[in-house]
């Protein structure tokens, strides 16, 4: 081992608890410490760089100075298949360790000294490179704050008061107080009674004596017997909120029934556990019609994405937008080296160029070498598949949804990548990919005593339509599955596009009377993304119908949903009449709001803050915002509530906001507007593109007077489009469930396209798709 000058240097320090140590896969690509190289970590910075041929372990030298980097390979350990398996004692879940599966070697590169293993026992070497190899892994450690904001105490948890146990008949914790089930077993924390649960996911029995027992007595918070360990973890569930919820208390409150936490051990997998396993397991037609499985295929863009638990709506909304040309021009560019950046992983443009290299490059889309040395003889092997934990905590973070562990909606999820990436920064000669799904819908009023109209064009990226649901009867004798008559494409388009009958007040005759009103489209994009919307609420909740949509692969024809614009003899509406220029909520669908019984205040703060248009996204921000402290709160005499408080925003959150692309001016403005909240300001931002921020905040105009603003998309006919891939959901719950992802692609050897499905890490060739196309959630179709 070689001796080197630069292991005693003063800034070489163990990394804090709260330092990221990037020890698993690269920063700026997939490779990873499984790789021959394996990956060079920085001892100064923690930065993890691949070893091998991209070598971005010496470009971070290069660029930083950094002159000593760690090491680290790790290899799969060899199970021996003639050894029994040991037998077990008693039911126990125990986590595996990466000691039991994998054998791990180091050593001290220096890039100054030009060495590849200097001797570990110069100076503090070893306690730095010990440090590096106990901490807890960036993914590991946003993993663990995603799980940790999964569950917050309530207020009966926290005022839980707990009956004499001399007061209360004694309980036999081996099975339920009402019936003779041993497992799913959940304690009362008021009186101590124990009764089974509710029939979970992953077959679970339960015949809900626990619910029962809250109904008969008020008793609120339970236990889960079987999820409780040592360090004082489990899961908690209050009924009278009906969510899982944390107890601080918990080991006071379970002393107080006789139960000591040391030397718990956990014997049953959590809720959220078995969520994750049943999401996991959705069948999504991996076998042919003769009961085979499905094939693997490997190649370039045939690259899996590994399940972080819960993430299969991100990868499946990540393969459907890296199939398109507009986001590979723009983020894939392969053999240019990675923009610079002072941190790679906290790097928007990194993250997504590493991920458009990772599934496009195909240098990933290989067998599991791993699992082909364990696996059984009629398994069939698929990738490993590549896990975007980095691209996951940089899109989701602070986003109260999206940087949890729970299951989200792939639209919403679809709609927050695009603001994401149309509020970063693009290089010179480089276009927001977003552009490409773009287009103009034009809404049409007439009133139906004076005749004149008056047109509004509203620019979006996406559609939302309805699906018809025309009820023919149920699937079973109980009356429990509906069945629903198939319908069109066209006839879902005829919905949307269907002329409507509002009131509103005419501001030529001045009467109340019904308007005409009718959305078509004025521009069509180069993508046209499609929701379709096959949910109803029913008691606030969003219901999944099952209803087939018949949608053909051959080219389809949109030219009759095209509108020309004002016609020569329609006489125009003229302007309604302002006071002081201050916001003046939507009439119509402000009273739409009132009519369902949301107060004024927060009616008119979700039209100005949803863009006054869409009836649909105002009542999604109601639902989502309230619990805002400051929902309630009028808005400043119906001026724009941005523009008394602009100058005293948090210039921590300015900031974040500046590294999106948001100037400091349009950064202030969006975070008064929104109170502060950062999420609110980049959903305000991309809401609001045409807003200016006062002159005394910017005295410089925003752009060049004299460029014209120019109407996204094409207005040119015939508008042809082809369907090119769609994301599938299977599960009642657009929260819970399964995503999947079917996408058209040119295959080696293949004269046209073949439709590939993306399930998780999975992907394999299927020959037939049209089921799944009836119940797609989301279609992409591209312009021919």
């Amino acid at each position: 081992m070689a001796p080197c000058l630069h292991t005693s240097a003063p800034d070489l320090l163990p990394p804090s608890a709260s330092q990221a140590v990037y020890r698993e896969d690269c920063t700026q690509c997939f490779d990873s410490i499984d790789d021959e190289p394996g990956l060079n970590v920085c001892l100064s910075c923690f930065n993890g760089g691949c070893a091998g041929p991209r070598d971005h372990a010496r470009l971070h030298f290069e660029r930083f100075g950094h002159p000593l980097a760690l090491n680290i390979k790790r290899r799969h350990k060899n199970i021996q298949r003639e050894e029994p398996p040991q037998k077990i004692s008693k039911l126990a879940i125990t986590a595996e360790t990466d000691e039991d599966r994998y054998d791990t070697s180091t050593q001290v590169v220096c890039y100054i000294c030009n060495e590849d293993n200097i001797d570990k026992s110069s100076g503090e070497l070893q306690v730095l490179i010990d440090g590096v190899m106990s901490a807890t892994t960036f993914s590991k450690k946003e993993e663990i704050k995603a799980w940790e904001q999964e569950f917050v105490p309530c207020e009966h948890t926290i005022s839980l008061v707990q009956l004499d146990p001399k007061k209360v008949e004694s309980q036999d914790f081996s099975h339920c107080s009402m019936c003779d089930l041993k497992q799913n077993l959940w304690l009362c924390l008021i009186c101590g009674n124990l009764g089974c649960g509710r029939s979970q996911f992953g077959g679970t029995g339960g015949n809900s004596h626990g619910l029962s027992h809250f109904d008969a007595t008020s008793h609120a918070v339970a236990v889960k017997l079987g999820s409780i360990t040592a360090d004082g973890s489990a899961d908690i569930y209050c009924y009278r909120c009906n969510e899982e919820r944390t107890d601080p208390s918990l080991a006071t409150h379970l002393a107080h029934w006789g139960i000591n936490l040391a030397g718990r051990e956990k014997t049953e997998k959590s809720l959220m556990e078995m969520q994750v396993e049943q999401n996991l397991k959705w069948d999504f037609a991996m076998t042919t019609e003769d009961g085979h499985e499905l094939n693997p295929i490997f190649g370039e863009g045939l690259t899996g994405l590994s399940n972080l638990g819960n993430s299969c709506y991100l990868s499946s909304v990540v393969q459907c937008l890296f199939d398109l040309p507009e986001f590979q021009r723009r983020y894939h560019h392969p053999g240019e080296q990675p923009p610079f950046s002072d941190m790679p992983a906290a790097d928007f443009e990194t993250q997504l160029r590493k991920l458009a290299d990772g599934t496009l490059s195909g240098r990933y889309s290989r067998p599991d070498k791993n699992a082909l040395a364990c696996r059984e003889s009629h398994e069939v092997l698929h990738q490993r598949g590549l896990a975007p934990s980095m691209f996951k905590h940089l899109v989701g973070r602070d986003h109260p949804e999206f940087s949890t562990m729970r299951q989200q909606d792939a639209f919403e999820f679809l709609l927050h990548v695009f603001k994401h990436v149309t509020l970063s920064k693009h290089p010179a000669g480089l276009d927001n990919p977003v552009d490409s799904f773009k287009f103009c819908i034009e809404q049409r009023l007439q009133c139906a005593k004076c005749n004149k109209v008056r047109y509004r064009l509203d620019e979006q990226d996406n559609i939302s339509i309805p699906v018809p649901a025309r009820r023919i009867g149920f699937a079973d004798d109980a009356g429990h599955n509906i069945l629903f008559e198939p319908v069109t494409f066209f006839d879902c388009l005829d919905v949307f596009t269907a002329e409507e009958i509002v009131d509103l007040r005419c501001s030529s005759c001045k009467s109340q009377e019904r308007f005409s009103k009718r959305s078509s489209f004025r521009t069509m994009p180069a993508q046209l993304v499609i929701n379709a919307r096959r949910f109803e609420l029913i008691n606030w909740v969003p219901t999944k119908l099952d209803i087939p949509v018949e949608v053909n692969d051959e080219p389809i024809d949109l030219t009759p949903y095209l509108s020309t614009g004002p016609k020569l003899d329609e006489e125009i509406l003229p302007d309604d009449e302002t006071s002081g220029g201050g916001f003046e909520a939507n009439a119509e669908l402000l009273g739409q709001l009132l009519g369902m019984g949301f107060p004024e205040v927060r009616c008119e703060k979700a039209l100005y803050l949803t863009g006054n248009f869409d009836m649909e996204a105002a009542m999604n921000w109601l639902l989502s915002h309230m619990d805002d402290p400051d929902v309630d709160k009028p808005m400043d005499q119906k001026q724009h509530p941005e523009k008394a408080s602009s100058h005293t925003q948090d210039p921590v959150k300015i900031a974040q906001l500046n590294e999106m692309g948001i100037d400091d001016s349009r950064a202030r403005q969006a975070l008064a507007a929104t109170g502060g909240d950062i999420n609110r300001a980049i959903d305000w931002v991309f809401s609001h593109p045409d807003d200016i921020a006062d002159s005394i905040d910017d005295p410089q105009p925003s752009s060049n007077p004299g460029e014209q603003a120019r109407t996204p998309g094409f207005d040119t006919t015939p508008a042809t489009y082809q369907l090119r891939s769609i994301i599938c959901h299977k599960g009642s719950s657009i929260h819970a469930g399964h995503y999947v992802a079917f996408v058209r692609k040119q295959l080696p050897g293949k004269s046209g396209l073949s439709w590939v499905l993306f399930n998780d890490e999975k992907v394999v060739e299927v020959d037939d798709v049209q089921e799944m196309k009836k119940f797609a959630y989301l279609y992409f179709f591209s312009r021919v």
